[in-house]
């Protein structure tokens, strides 16, 4: 089975801002569900989680779980809030109420457009953590590299909460041994509360134009060695990637990378984790192994953020 724990849709008119910035042509058109699930069945993925596309605004919160109920193969949503807000606990409620709310499994914040590194070390955004923890939901950190030690505080501070960290914490793999090294500490540190898991999700927008799969790898072998498979998920982060490579780029790219593992922790980082994590084991059904490794093909254009 293969879950992808990470991708979006949107319609740009919709309120996505941050899709007329320059260079993101590719991606600056509507994506739906009729895409994904062509992207679904062409790359053997049995199941997806849903995740928000940088609008920030309730009402994408309302678009997405209406999809996610419609779409079989979209397992779950982690919608926008607010995190700071003074009423997150009735943000999460009102998004239960919604049309597809049952579907809803988590929920995040565009941390990385905080300019503040220590952001998540707010008294506020604190106690916007704990009510995601009340409310038995996950919390996806979307943040660069240099919030990353506010990050690991704030799993140790709140430690009834399951943090999933996207796309690595963003590291600077463009800038090859220099970004491995400025990352890998606070990587660690985070990856050392048992509360976290990551998502080997991202690192190709990371990387950036005309990367290769050996440019992954040193990354890909720190995230293994600091969370484990069991802490490990894959996820697309498509339509995103479409920046520079397609979505079986992506999926091959990583098989290439991964170190040798037994099977039983492949599935672990192809299903199990998100399964796990986002709690749906109940919504999904086993089909397909994990991927073998395979070379990847060619790629090219920009990098970009959700």
């Amino acid at each position: 089975m293969i879950i992808d724990a990470h991708h979006h849709l949107w319609q740009p008119d919709r309120g996505y801002a941050w899709l007329q910035e320059p260079g993101l042509e590719r991606i600056r058109r509507p994506f739906g569900p009729a895409d994904l699930t062509v992207e679904l069945a062409a790359n053997d993925v049995d199941a997806t989680v849903l995740v928000e596309g940088g609008r920030c605004h309730p009402d994408e919160a309302a678009d997405l779980l209406a999809i996610a109920a419609a779409t079989e193969p979209i397992a779950g949503v982690v919608a926008w809030i607010d995190i700071a807000a003074p009423d997150v606990a009735g943000a999460v409620e009102r998004y239960r109420r919604l049309d597809g709310g049952e579907l809803l499994v988590g929920v995040r914040a565009q941390v990385q457009g905080e300019a503040d590194p220590d952001y998540l070390d707010r008294p506020d955004v604190r106690r916007g953590l704990a009510a995601v923890a009340a409310a038995g939901l996950v919390f996806d950190l979307v943040i660069r590299a240099d919030q990353l030690p506010a990050a690991a505080r704030a799993a140790a501070a709140v430690g009834e909460l399951s943090f999933v960290l996207d796309h690595l914490g963003k590291p600077r793999i463009d800038a090859g041994a220099a970004g491995l090294r400025a990352w890998r500490e606070p990587f660690a540190a985070l990856a050392a509360r048992p509360n976290v898991a990551c998502k080997l999700s991202g690192m190709v927008t990371e990387a950036g134009p005309g990367w290769s799969a050996e440019d992954l790898a040193p990354f890909v072998a720190v995230a293994v060695q600091e969370f484990g498979p069991r802490r490990l998920m894959f996820g697309s982060d498509w339509p995103v990637c479409l920046l520079v490579a397609d979505y079986r780029g992506v999926r091959d790219a990583l098989a290439a990378v991964l170190p040798p593992l037994p099977a039983a922790e492949l599935d672990q980082i192809y299903a199990g984790t998100a399964a796990r994590t986002y709690g749906l084991a109940e919504r999904v059904r086993p089909a397909r192994p994990a991927p073998a490794p395979a070379p990847p093909g060619p790629h090219a254009a920009t990098p970009r953020r959700c």
